[in-house]
């Protein structure tokens, strides 16, 4: 059952034409979007604060618990 749904679909994949290109959009969109903007807005906070493991466990817990 699973081969024949997974066959399905790489046949459904192959045969296209337009689909390759539009996916090879959506995949260059994603490494953009993943590896190239975390390297530059999203900076690792917590290693910048915290020199342990435990530290930055009890920071995010604190964080995630508070009460506003």
């Amino acid at each position: 059952m699973i081969r024949t749904v997974f066959n399905f679909y790489k046949e459904g994949f192959l045969s296209m034409k337009v689909g390759k290109k539009l996916w090879l959009i959506i995949g260059i969109k994603l490494f953009i979007m993943f590896a190239i903007l975390k390297l530059f807005f999203f900076q690792d906070f917590l290693s910048s604060k915290f020199d342990n493991n435990k530290d930055k466990g009890n920071y995010v817990i604190e964080q995630l618990t508070k009460t506003k």
